[in-house]
């Protein structure tokens, strides 16, 4: 009997409707929405898969375009904390930690508690990003504490502006491509 060579994949996700499709057998986290029910509920998982050292953790979602034109599946590169006053915080000589690196691919993931809509926001964001979501950000903070590797893999489900509002009938289009993603990522990994 051989061993398995593929590393184990814990899959995390913000709502059920994400990871509809993700392949039977791998473990899957249904964090809530937002960055605190992301890094909490990540935090609680990797706990209890403490003793796999090699342990990837996938965070699939879907995610705003801040750019026009970008469509389909991105796995960011960086991901930036868009909603914490990190200039502020940085001249009290403290470092915020705002933007992690966690791939090779240059696209940057802006996470935030903001489900964006409006244009302003839209135009702010997109000077810096391309991508915006509510909870990469957390669960990658959450993988490198835990001294993990981290993929983010984002399906662009909306525009981030009023086209946002009708992500309940773009959720399921986005999941199936996530889990196409998931599958063949652990079938070749």
């Amino acid at each position: 009997m051989t061993s398995d060579p593929r590393p184990p994949v814990l899959v995390v996700s913000a709502t059920a409707a994400e990871a509809a499709y993700v392949p039977e057998g791998l473990p899957v986290v249904i964090t809530g929405v937002g960055k605190t029910a992301a890094a909490a509920r990540t935090a609680r998982a990797l706990a209890e898969f403490s003793d796999l050292e090699d342990l990837v953790v996938v965070n699939i979602g879907t995610a705003g375009a801040l750019r026009d034109g970008l469509s389909g599946l991105f796995e960011p590169g960086v991901v930036v904390n868009h909603d914490i006053s990190a200039e502020a915080i940085r001249a009290l000589g403290i470092d915020p930690e705002e933007r992690l690196v966690v791939g090779p691919e240059a696209i940057t993931l802006a996470s935030g508690d903001v489900f964006v809509t409006d244009a302003d926001v839209r135009s702010s964001l997109a000077s810096h990003a391309h991508l915006v979501d509510m909870e990469g950000y957390a669960v990658a903070w959450v993988a490198r504490d835990f001294g993990r590797q981290v993929r983010l893999v984002k399906h662009v489900s909306d525009n981030a502006d009023d086209s946002a509002w009708d992500w309940v009938a773009a959720v399921d289009r986005s999941a199936k491509v996530l889990g196409e993603w998931l599958a063949e990522f652990t079938a070749s990994s």
